[in-house]
């Protein structure tokens, strides 16, 4: 897939990509310093699957925030085309749709809004549909609470702890190192 690629990665960014490929379903945590090009990384072994039709569909997990940032960088890297799935696109994206599917068995590449998908309704549905690959970008904030002295499941834990036992291929990316 290197020859298709609209940029050049660097030398020290294909290390997650051969690590995946040496693992039959790849599951990676990958925990590089802010700027060291973790979404490259992460877009390296998205192409790859893609091109070795090892999977069909893929979703980024991530913050609000971040949501056009990583539709921009599969668009300008991979020339693929996400859409963006959180509570003010869902229901434009569902009237696109013909028929009964859910956006996320319609839509090959998404980029979920952790915050809209962590609910238990919508976190089911999205369970049961999973594409193949699921990146969860700030993997950290998917960590349990403390509170008043106890360890306490937060609905975020909860989705990372679903989609752990859950998907064939799985990356976690985080700047932060976390327990």
């Amino acid at each position: 897939s290197l020859a298709k690629l609209s940029f050049r990665p660097r030398s020290y960014q294909m290390v997650p990509l051969i690590m995946a490929l040496r693992q039959d379903l790849p599951r990676l945590l990958i925990a590089d310093d802010v700027g060291v090009g973790k979404t490259v990384e992460a877009l390296l072994i998205v192409k790859e699957l893609l091109e070795r039709r090892k999977i069909k569909r893929f979703a980024v997990i991530c913050l609000p925030h971040l949501c056009e940032q990583w539709q921009s960088e599969i668009r300008d890297k991979l020339d693929i085309e996400a859409v963006v799935i959180r509570s003010n696109t869902q229901a434009r994206l569902d009237r696109q749709i013909q028929g009964d599917t859910s956006v996320y068995d319609y839509y090959p590449y998404q980029v979920i809004s952790i915050d809209f998908i962590k609910s238990d309704v919508r976190r089911d549905v999205f369970i049961e549909q999973c594409p193949e690959l699921v990146i969860v970008d700030e993997a950290h904030k998917l960590s349990a609470g403390y509170y008043s002295g106890e360890v306490k499941k937060t609905q975020r834990f909860e989705l990372g702890e679903q989609l752990g036992g859950l998907c064939r291929h799985f990356l976690l990316m985080t700047a932060t190192p976390h327990n």
